[in-house]
């Protein structure tokens, strides 16, 4: 029989933790898997760098590791499949490793999880950057242990800045959601909205530019929701990042485009260290599907948001999340939706096909659209997504701009981002890793995913 134990702070339940024996994690090793958004990746670096901190490091390639952690996503269907498929192979793996799953698929069905025998301990959104409190030891367990606060009581915020194994940092802002659309299970796998400080942040910023970080990638749930609750807002968070001396480069994430202000614009296009690159979720381009979708925007919102970028900016890259198939979706509706994306000046299309996801209020909406012509209106979106990027990068090939290098996998070029996110590829130059280089843009590589680059400095 699964144990439940939950934990609520908030609403004055004392649960005394247990104590911890920390000479256990001492020359124990891990390994790490991540499934889903920015936001998950950098909050499995956090989460790495808190077990190196009691001694337990990375597994080497080929080594068995003693604990495995697995941070889930759960945005479709298949995404919690690629989860369970992940819990399996990794456990192949590392038979004998410690099982630790959390994430949003953790949040969402933890006693589903719990019940798969690989699995040792199941913890939920709070629980998760608080993972050496619930390793009182690393023996294997009969029944998988689930630690889940009931998403309407997740209160904490877990701070969270780190680079993963990229020249890159994540900065988490803010987690969670208060805007429960129809499709979305995200308020339920993160809980309410809630965020840090701006001082917080831009002392974490400045813990960057002292390790030597040039770019920081501001990311969260619903980051224009940031300072809901502490009197501040999102303008007043980029204002202060940008007066941050030594990082060189920001990239504002996902932000609902009823909250990119254009002031936000405005300044960005004049700041010093703001890129040019916004992500803003559409969704859909028909008015009657957004409101079947409780979205906060119409597609007049939309274009004005995109019109005010580039004319402030216009070199700016512009990325789009885009839903295919929605339930009451009908065919009339998908093609509006197709000719209004096609006319917007964005770079890329991010599409989801849509999917059923329980205990949301779009199981309720006719008509269903067939699971085929799903894919089919999915691909289409992806073919125009596909012409939209090229169209993009073409523009700029000739063109100086400047690109920040990360460290290349040994024997392969090296590759970066320009500062309106066009992928770049150059010979392994080991001098120019982490450091942004004016480079002139040339003809597309042979992979097709990015333009050949030629340093010029």
């Amino acid at each position: 029989m699964l144990r439940f134990w939950h934990k609520i702070a908030n609403f004055g339940q004392n649960f005394k933790l247990r104590m911890i024996d920390t000479s256990i994690f001492q020359d124990k090793t891990a390994v790490f898997y991540t499934l889903g958004c920015k936001l998950n990746f950098a909050e499995t670096s956090t989460l790495g760098q808190l077990l190196a901190e009691q001694g337990i490091r990375k597994a080497r390639a080929g080594e068995q590791a003693d604990i495995c952690v697995i941070n889930t996503c759960s945005v479709t269907e298949l995404a919690d499949k690629k989860c369970r498929q992940a819990i399996r192979r990794i456990a192949r793996k590392h038979p004998h490793a410690f099982m630790v799953v959390t994430g949003c698929y953790a949040q969402l069905k933890p006693q589903d999880i719990a019940d798969m025998p690989e699995v040792d301990l199941v913890l939920g959104a709070e629980q998760k950057l608080e993972i050496l409190k619930y390793l009182p030891s690393l023996d294997k367990r009969e029944h998988g242990e689930v630690v889940v606060t009931p998403h309407k009581d997740i209160r904490r915020f877990g701070a969270s800045c780190s680079r993963g194994d990229r020249t890159r940092y994540f900065l988490k802002v803010q987690d969670g959601c208060d805007y429960y659309c129809t499709y979305c299970t995200i308020p339920l796998a993160r809980g309410r909205s809630r965020s840090g400080t701006v001082a917080q942040m831009v002392e974490q910023a400045r813990a960057v530019a002292a390790a030597g970080g040039k770019e920081i990638v501001i990311t969260g749930v619903n980051i224009g929701d940031f300072g809901k609750h502490t009197d501040e807002n999102f303008f007043d968070l980029i204002r202060a990042l940008d007066e941050v001396e030594g990082i060189e480069r920001y990239r504002i994430s996902s932000i609902e485009p009823e909250l990119l202000t254009d002031e936000m614009i405005d300044f960005v296009a004049q700041s010093k260290r703001f890129c040019p690159h916004f992500h803003i979720p559409l969704q859909s381009g028909s008015d009657e599907v957004l409101k079947l979708m409780r979205r906060h925007y119409d597609t007049a919102l939309f274009a004005h948001k995109v019109e005010k970028i580039k004319t402030a900016m216009p070199d700016a890259f512009i990325g789009v999340d885009v839903i295919a198939g929605m339930r009451g979706e009908t065919p009339e509706l998908f093609e509006q939706a197709y000719r209004f994306i096609a006319s917007l000046d964005v770079s890329q299309l991010h599409v989801f096909t849509y999917s059923e996801r329980p205990n949301t209020r779009a199981l309720a909406i006719e008509p269903v659209v067939d699971v085929h012509e799903r894919h089919e209106r999915c691909n289409k979106l992806i073919e125009l997504s596909d012409v939209k990027l090229r169209e993009f990068y073409k523009t700029y090939q000739g063109c100086e701009r400047t690109v920040l290098f990360e460290q290349p996998a040994k024997g392969m070029p090296m590759h970066g981002f320009t500062d309106n996110y066009i992928r770049v590829e150059m010979p392994y130059n080991r001098e120019a890793i982490n450091k942004v280089c004016r480079v002139r843009l040339g003809e597309m590589n042979e992979a097709g995913d990015a333009l050949l680059a030629y340093n010029i400095d």
